[in-house]
């Protein structure tokens, strides 16, 4: 796929970000309309699951769909995801108790997992290096859209009209994005311009005109599948669904080990790897795995725990608890689509490096915070640290697409969005474990007998206050408020774990790769530009 002039580019970047806003959209929407739907199908005990099993889905399918857009072209893939999540859409709208609900859940999580892979991969294809940060802030400005769009939207429909709408919204926004995919989303055929893992032509090219039929490594997909399946159903359940010295954790985690090392042996052996070795073997793609693996750590500190400190410390309702979170998606995408301005001028690794430097500052200063305090507090925040972050994600996510070819492109950007993933699932078992450790200290002294141990419990026992002594409640919101602050101290260790990965990991220059030309696209002649920003490797 060449580099198009803008007015092309227009309906293959509106059927991206609409590809995007179905991924984007699905877990904000979903998050109001929770109480409704355990109302209507029961299931109170398992209805987490509903957001769990579209996280499992979606993780552990990024590097088969990055791989799978190498071998057959971005096109297919991202036609497929669309189709199979509006599939799980009409499905969980049609769903009878909470275990069908569940499992269509899942069907979307797997749609949604090439949609998020493959959108990113068609980005850096449609754009030059250069121009790169345009198509990345448009992409941001759809998942800030959604965080604030979002629970507005699902509160309306759950509350005016029925929780399935939820799901039917879907159709026309991913039937839209489905006819300008197909519409105007053409690939030009590619000759051997593909690369092994030390730089050296392959002997296939990903979409061959030479006649050479494409392998997939099906029993690396399999293993691979397997081992992420264990490993994030045990971070996502542990000490949630079972305690994490229990046997389910122990089997759960010695299984997902396992299937790793077999995940090894036979990834090694195959000639087409879902996970190439180059993967780690490449100092700047290994580098920004681990930062952003990093990144999925931190952010689950203001996503996750900031709306329980706002309702349980500050005493705001959900939408002004939202409103708090939204802060981070206003600065976000502001600060990634200026991004450019900084890295052409002083080089990815500096820019990332100065933007995780303003997010750990941010994180530092959350305990710091008067108790109770002001809503504008942490919003202040809020909004630094996602001025913070934009400036450290989007440099590094383009800086590793610009150091591989067209061939290779997808599979690196899935293997980035796998370990942010990856790493979101750590941290929330990591920090939701820190959370309710420092809740049950703090508990020990609790003023009387039957007040609740974990954090859940405690957010909802404070929205009953009528419950509660105002010694107790007082009581309850300071352990609240500590266990956030550990949190907070805890995602602030990520952050410097960043820094170092950046510091001495990633390359102090980013070397970048010039694709071969490919054949015409028959519906537009080449752009001009091209990827020399090599000033800001």
């Amino acid at each position: 796929m060449t580099a198009r002039p803008e007015h092309r580019r227009g309906p293959v970047v509106a059927a991206l970000m609409l590809g995007m806003a179905l991924a984007a959209l699905d877990g904000t929407i979903l998050s109001t309309a929770v109480p409704q739907i355990v109302g209507d199908l029961g299931g109170f005990s398992v209805f987490s699951w509903l957001f769990s099993g579209y996280l499992l889905a979606a993780t552990v399918t990024l590097p088969l769909y990055g791989k799978l857009s190498d071998t057959f072209g971005r096109k297919p893939v991202l036609i497929a995801g669309i189709i199979l999540f509006l599939i799980g859409s009409v499905l969980c709208a049609t769903a009878w108790n909470m275990g069908s609900l569940i499992a269509f859940r899942v069907v979307q999580g797997l749609g949604g997992g090439a949609i998020q892979g493959t959108v990113q991969t068609i980005a850096a294809d449609l754009y030059p290096l250069k121009e790169r940060p345009k198509i990345q802030a448009k992409l941001s400005t759809v998942w800030a859209t959604s965080s604030v769009a979002g629970p507005a939207v699902g509160g309306l429909l759950a509350g005016y009209a029925d929780w399935r709408w939820i799901f039917l919204i879907n159709l026309p926004v991913g039937a839209l994005a489905l006819y300008l995919t197909v519409r105007h989303l053409h690939e030009p055929g590619r000759t051997h311009a593909r690369e092994s893992g030390d730089g050296v032509p392959a002997k296939r090219g990903p979409r061959t005109q030479t006649g050479t039929r494409p392998r997939v490594d099906w029993a690396g997909a399999l293993a691979v599948f397997a081992t992420g399946t264990l490993l994030v159903t045990a971070l996502v359940q542990g000490g949630v669904a079972w305690p994490w010295f229990s046997a389910p954790s122990v089997a759960l985690l010695a299984g997902s080990a396992l299937l790793a090392v077999v995940t090894f042996l036979v990834e090694r052996r195959a000639a087409e790897p879902i996970i190439p070795g180059w993967v780690w073997r490449r100092r700047p793609i290994a580098a920004v795995n681990l930062a952003l693996g990093a990144l999925g750590l931190l952010m689950i500190a203001p996503t996750v725990f900031l709306p329980t400190y706002a309702q349980s410390v500050l005493g705001l309702g959900p939408i002004a608890a939202g409103f708090v979170l939204s802060a981070m998606t206003l600065t976000w995408p502001i600060s990634a689509a200026l991004s450019d301005r900084v890295y052409n001028r002083v080089g990815f690794r500096r820019t990332a490096i100065t933007g995780m430097s303003f997010a750990l500052l941010a994180l530092l200063a959350f305990p710091l915070l008067p108790f109770p305090g002001q809503a504008w507090q942490p919003a202040l925040l809020m909004l630094l640290l996602g001025a913070a972050l934009g400036l450290f994600q989007l440099p590094l996510i383009i800086a590793v697409q610009g150091t591989v070819g067209w061939s290779e492109r997808g599979t690196a950007t899935a293997s980035i969005l796998f370990c942010r993933q990856l790493g979101q699932s750590v941290g929330a078992a990591l920090f939701g474990a820190l959370a309710n450790g420092v809740l049950t200290d703090r508990l020990t002294d609790a003023p009387g007998d039957g007040l609740p141990r974990d954090l859940d419990s405690v957010a909802h026992a404070l929205d009953d206050p009528a419950a509660l002594t105002a010694r107790a409640a007082d009581f309850l919101r300071r352990a609240v408020d500590s266990a956030v602050d550990a949190v907070f101290l805890g995602a602030a260790g990520a952050a410097a774990l960043c820094l170092l990965v950046l510091l001495f990991v990633a390359p102090r220059r980013f070397p970048v790769h010039q694709d071969p030309a490919p054949d015409p696209d028959p519906d537009t002649r080449p752009s001009k530009a091209t990827d020399a920003a090599t000033d800001a490797s």
